[in-house]
């Protein structure tokens, strides 16, 4: 929402960030950028770190954002203008990286701990037919956490889901080899990174942080094809080495993801067809409208620092307030309605061609 006057040059302007409302004041004459700085002085968040999802036009913006008046760009008359804000405050980053830090500080520490007790374990000379055979110290190269959505349907369901992929033989076989150690490995919210244009597969937060994957259908009614998220996968863990959609970062997507075919022995090791790993051209689908990411990302839309699921669940089961909270009802109705517009878009683009 937005109000300005000639009596008043005071230009109003409503920033909604993770289900809260913010309301800007800025002279009449702002630009972008003055927004922008006014987001970071009020939300302590970087113009870098900034995404605008501004609807219904001109759609999704990001850094460097161009000194264009506000009052040219902004649909300010429509009664659908609103401004979403995508992005995280510097605090939380930091509490992320500490966080972090401290996570492989621990495994590290549990890991010598072992190793140091195992070089004084004493060896046995001889070996019994029988017995169990465990491996002398747990595996550090792997997802230490799996978390699902609470507040979207079945997240009982989504774990299942996280969990096959941290445990899939390939995967884990790969993440050794490159010695890729994750903290954190979570669905991601189709409603919130699916536009008119496009869809995106997944995020890899801060080279390794945080990864996130689309588990889901759009319409929150059923899970996507494994073996498709798994690729995906693939594609994130390159981004823990490169940010870049580079000839390097290519070469080693590939290579893992060869990787990963053989080191799965529940397939017997060998690939289901000769292609190599997906570059763009080849890969998308629907038009065009599937996107795997957008590089590497630093910082990013993520509740970063104490995130509790508890609360996340009972944060979507409350109806919208005044705080702008959205229902798991509202969710969804959201998703079925940008689904339907897609189809419309899709079904008059064939009539055109026709």
């Amino acid at each position: 929402m937005s109000s300005c006057s000639a009596d008043n040059p005071i230009l109003s302007i409503t920033i909604h960030h993770k289900s809260t409302a913010h309301t800007l004041s800025l002279p009449q004459t702002s630009t972008l950028e003055d927004l922008t700085n006014k987001i970071h002085s009020i939300l302590q968040i970087p113009p870098s770190n900034q995404k605008l999802l501004i609807a219904p036009k001109p759609g999704m913006l990001k850094s460097p954002f161009p000194p264009i008046p506000l009052t040219a760009l902004l649909p300010l008359t429509s009664p659908k203008f609103k401004i979403t804000l995508l992005g995280t405050p510097t605090p939380a980053i930091e509490a992320l990286h500490a966080q972090s830090t401290e996570s492989q500080r621990r495994a590290l520490s549990r890991a010598s701990a072992l190793s140091a007790a195992q070089k004084h374990k004493p060896r046995h000379t001889s070996s019994s037919a029988g017995g169990i055979h465990t491996l002398s110290s747990p595996n550090q190269y792997t997802f230490h956490r799996c978390l699902p959505l609470s507040y979207l349907p079945n997240p009982a369901r989504s774990l299942q889901f996280l969990e096959r992929l941290r445990d899939d033989p390939g995967i884990r076989a790969a993440m050794a080899k490159h010695k890729f150690s994750v903290p954190l490995l979570t669905e991601m919210n189709p409603a919130e990174h699916t536009t008119s244009e496009s869809r995106t597969l997944g995020l890899n937060r801060n080279k390794g942080e945080v990864i996130e994957l689309r588990l889901r259908t759009d319409a929150y009614d059923g899970y996507r094809d494994y073996r498709t998220i798994r690729k995906t996968l693939c594609h994130e863990l390159a981004h823990c080495v490169f940010s870049e959609h580079d000839r390097d970062f290519w070469d080693l997507t590939g290579l893992i993801e060869r990787e990963v075919e053989r080191g799965d022995w529940k397939s017997g090791g060998h690939r289901l067809t000769g292609e190599d790993f997906y570059v763009p051209a080849d890969w998308e689908n629907e038009r065009g409208r599937e996107l795997v990411d957008e590089c590497g990302w630093t910082g990013g839309e993520f509740v970063l620092g104490g995130l509790r699921e508890d609360e996340v669940g009972r944060r979507a089961e409350r109806t919208t307030g005044d705080d702008g909270v959205e229902s798991r009802r509202e969710v969804l109705a959201r998703a079925a309605e940008e689904r339907m517009k897609k189809e419309r878009r899709w079904e008059e683009e064939e009539g055109g061609e026709n």
